[in-house]
């Protein structure tokens, strides 16, 4: 089960005015299961979006991003269980048949449709069930049915990802709330697996794109499951402008409020995603500060995150921490500025337990010590670089036995 993820209930979720989202079973890749989703945005909506730098990326991500280039966005469509990559030009025909059909079905133009895939790549998309299914979907649209969208994007996950938060704006009420998908394949380069966050917040469309980077860089580009980057990663965020408030198109106090919540929104997503990692049993949060760079401390934290020998011994509550220390000392290669790291001045804690200083085993550390720390299911490992004030936090989870068969299994 996902790592003190707290269960979702319908309750939990805010209906987001100027959205509605409609659900269908098209039997894509199982039968019995909600597989495809559509969302109607009112006209005047500012949408923004960020996407996977994998250069094989699937089929939808290119017509996703033509689309927001040309007009306003007023739907999108997603289906899971085929990702509709390395699919070619058949592949790009398909994604396109489906903007074209969402937009008859709901009389926009079908360049206003952003489509989304997620599941196996390099198989082509079922076409007949997809399309076939778009109208069940269409004939749900609700704005209360964000507990089942968050169900009908869901590929390898446990649990639904997704969580709602108002704050006051202008004295109007903003409602936000988010849905995220993602359990393996997971190491943005941007985003995330398939993360969708509306607000009725009034936003100018170029600050919203600039918000979503910045969203983007400090939730999602901040978790690391397994070290592989997904095909299909995207990232949209959604303004509807139906709270009232005054449109923030500028730098101030309500933008930072907004950016706030939205941070909150979007962390609490990525790293549900991390605590619903394939097999995952403890979540970990891998702190670097003392860096010359965020670069810097960004490598050294995924370095430690990535490493299948670190993240084995987590999950056998093994304190076998030299592989932190080695993890550490090959970060050099993903950032040349490390190449002058001083091991010898850095400092490693697991929790609040110093384990090295001085380039070796700290003197203060004890093994039944560090065995504490590792028997619980969230745990910190910290490091203190001491060669400026720049400072990281990366998400990562362990791996189990769980983890090899499940994605042995995943076309099966």
């Amino acid at each position: 089960m996902p790592v003190n993820l707290p269960t979702l209930q319908p309750a939990d979720l805010l209906p987001v005015p100027g959205v509605e989202l409609g659900w269908a079973e098209a039997g894509i890749k199982k039968p019995g299961r909600k597989d495809v989703l559509v969302m109607r945005l009112a006209e005047g909506t500012a949408v923004a979006g960020v996407f996977t730098r994998n250069r094989f990326c699937a089929a939808p991500v290119t017509v996703c991003q033509d689309h927001l280039a040309q007009r306003p966005a007023r739907a999108l469509v997603v289906n899971t269980g085929c990702a509709n990559a390395g699919t070619g030009e058949m592949g790009l025909r398909d994604a396109l048949a489906t903007c074209q059909r969402v937009g008859e079905l709901l009389d926009v133009p079908a360049q206003a449709v952003l489509p989304f895939s997620t599941g196996v790549i390099l198989e082509p998309l079922p076409m007949d069930r997809l399309l076939a299914g778009l109208p069940q979907a269409v004939s749900r649209l609700q704005p209360g049915n964000w507990y089942e969208a968050a169900h009908a994007i869901m590929t390898t996950d446990v649990a639904p990802k997704a969580m709602s938060r108002q704050l006051q704006l202008d004295g109007k009420t903003v409602t936000i709330t988010g849905i995220a998908k993602g359990a393996g394949m997971i190491h943005p380069n941007m985003a995330t697996m398939l993360g969708y966050v509306a607000t009725d917040a009034a936003v100018a469309p170029g600050l919203l794109q600039e918000m979503t980077r910045r969203l983007a860089d400090e939730s999602f580009n901040c978790i690391t499951v397994d070290g592989d980057t997904s095909t299909n990663d995207s990232f949209i965020v959604m303004a509807t402008g139906q709270a009232g408030n005054a449109l923030i198109a500028q730098p101030g106090l309500a933008l930072e409020q907004l950016y706030t919540a939205l941070r909150e929104v979007a962390q609490f997503l990525a790293k549900a995603i991390v605590r619903d990692g394939e097999g995952a049993t403890k979540l970990m949060t891998v702190a670097v500060e003392g860096g010359r760079s965020l670069e810097e401390c960004k490598a050294v934290a995924y370095a430690i995150a990535k490493s299948p020998l670190v993240k084995t011994a987590f999950f056998a509550s093994d304190p076998n921490l030299g592989r932190i220390l080695a993890a550490i000392g090959y970060a050099p290669r993903e950032c040349a500025s490390l190449a002058d790291l001083d091991t010898s001045a850095l400092q490693v804690y697991l929790g609040k337990v110093l384990v090295a200083e001085h380039g070796g085993r700290a003197s203060s550390y004890r093994e039944e010590d560090g065995q504490a720390v590792m028997q619980e299911a969230e745990i910190l490992i910290r490091v203190v670089l001491n060669r400026g004030s720049a400072r990281s936090t990366v998400w990562t989870c362990d791996f189990s036995y769980d983890y090899v068969k499940i994605n042995a299994d995943y076309r099966s």
